[in-house]
């Protein structure tokens, strides 16, 4: 079936034609086709300026980002086949990486899917829709997550505010089967229980878990400090890896509660303590009662959402990362991460640099992460590359 057209200013596909797949409202030649007269997650055609056919998308005038290129090829319209098909190739990578089903299962742009998010729990999918494109295929595409990957249960989890920014509502559904607001996840030889319905994003973070096997190379020492523990998948790490005093901070008592559950389902409750409270202020309250830590994880997040936090936000990584590394005895391990894609990792690292330098610290940088393999990045998409986790080691002043 042949859509409508939505037509390019002059010279605008040429990031189209580089492989990204957004398009920005003043790329649109308005006078051609005036975005009023789309409704929001309208499926389109996007033509250059010159009627160069450029592919299947959809649209949404109510967002900056107004449309979303989703097939090249022009026999692929957006479709249940085509749904299907994304699915099974996003699946068939995951099978290749993980043992078990525990990952992302799709990362909306690098999976071809723009809009959609699907982390996987065994048999439970918990699934973000983000755009307006996808909320208008939301019963295809749940149609087709149950035929290629045969869960027992989905949730939406839509409880996320860049839905306000595509128009939609926001909330928790349950679409698929009954399931209870407590599984449980291995991760490195520890069990963990995870909270799909109410839990943070969808009630994991699939994407440090790379990293978190990676701090297992480094002698974390006896006293780790874990700066946004959330449910403690950092400090129950280092408390395996042999640290016998590890604080966890963190402003939700709910996931403290969590902590310390988990923290006696792994016979580790004896080498954690929890502080519940605000991060800047914690650290503070610990530098001034002379607390030193082996170890800091900073896992904190995003201070920059948009471009225009972008100041505040940086001055925000600096204080926290300053505040850290004064804890931190010399020749200590500092993990430091960012999740905000406008914090590119060079300027993220000449920021904890600088926090160093004001803390009267010397750093040395001994490798950097990134988000896992289960959230690919889109080469053609830097959005796509958002995590920086730094790990340094930190001296006195060199």
């Amino acid at each position: 079936m042949k859509h409508q057209p939505l037509i390019l200013r002059k010279d605008q596909e040429r990031r189209l034609l580089a492989g990204h797949c957004w398009i920005y409202s003043n790329e649109v030649d308005t006078r051609e086709t005036p975005l009023k007269q789309f409704a929001p997650g309208q499926p389109v055609e996007i033509l250059s300026d010159h009627g160069r056919w450029l592919g299947h998308g959809y649209v949404n005038p109510k967002s900056l980002i107004c449309a979303r290129l989703v097939s090249r090829d022009r026999h692929r319209p957006l479709s249940p086949a085509l749904w299907v098909e994304r699915i099974h190739v996003a699946l068939s990578l995951r099978q290749r990486l993980y043992p078990s089903p525990f990952y992302r299962l799709v990362f909306g742009e690098s999976d071809g899917l723009p809009g959609l998010i699907v982390d996987r729990y065994r048999d439970l999918l918990g699934v973000q829709i983000t755009t307006a494109g996808l909320e208008r295929a939301r019963g295809e595409i749940l149609t087709a997550l149950e035929q290629v990957v045969r869960p027992q249960s989905i949730v939406l989890r839509n409880d996320i505010g860049v839905r306000e920014l595509e128009g939609l509502d926001q909330g928790v559904e349950v679409v698929l089967g009954s399931p209870v607001d407590d599984l449980t996840l291995i991760e490195q030889g520890l069990e963990f229980r995870i909270a799909p319905l109410s839990g943070q994003k969808t009630g994991w973070f699939f994407d440090q878990a790379e990293n978190r096997a990676r701090l297992g190379r480094y002698q974390v020492g006896k006293r780790v400090l874990d700066l946004c523990s959330y449910t403690g998948a950092w400090g129950l790490r280092a408390a395996a890896l042999g640290a016998t005093a590890v604080t966890c901070v963190d402003s939700s008592r709910a996931a403290l509660k969590q902590l310390e559950a988990n923290a006696a389902r792994n016979r580790l409750e004896d080498r954690i303590r929890v502080l519940q409270g605000d991060a800047f202020e914690v650290l503070r309250d610990l530098r001034d009662r002379n607390e030193r830590f082996d170890t800091l994880v900073l896992d904190p997040p995003a201070f920059i959402k948009r471009r225009k936090d972008e100041k505040d936000g940086i001055q925000a990584y600096l204080r926290l990362n300053r505040l850290g590394i004064e804890l931190l005895e010399p020749g200590g391990l500092l993990v430091t991460s960012s999740c905000s894609f406008h914090m590119g990792r060079d300027a993220f690292v000449r920021t904890v640099q600088q926090a160093a330098r004001r803390a009267g610290r010397g750093l040395q940088l001994l490798e950097i992460g990134q988000q896992g393999p289960d959230h690919p990045v889109h080469p053609a998409i830097p959005e796509t590359a958002y995590l920086k986790t730094l790990f340094l080691r930190v001296l006195p002043g060199l």
